[in-house]
């Protein structure tokens, strides 16, 4: 699964963190800093994201789908969004 992004440096393994926090405070660090995204900061974050998500499918364990899919949260908490 790729880990890389033409428009964000992303931090090696940061999605193999079991940190929520940690992997969306790296995706909002990694998208402000960018100046080759085309999108919001916090929609190129999440879509980086979301991609990395679907495109792992079944790859994932549960336990770190979880994880992931509560980054989603902690990342709207960070951009000041509510979570869903």
């Amino acid at each position: 699964m790729t880990e890389n992004s033409d428009a964000l440096d992303l931090k090696n393994g940061i999605f193999k963190s079991q940190d929520p926090k940690a992997i969306a405070d790296s995706l909002k660090h990694s998208a402000e800093a960018s100046n080759r995204r085309k999108s919001s900061p916090f929609r190129s974050a999440m879509s980086m994201l979301s991609f990395y998500i679907n495109r792992a499918g079944s790859h994932l364990g549960k336990r770190q789908k979880q994880t992931l899919e509560a980054a989603k949260d902690e990342l709207r908490k960070d951009f000041g969004r509510e979570p869903k």
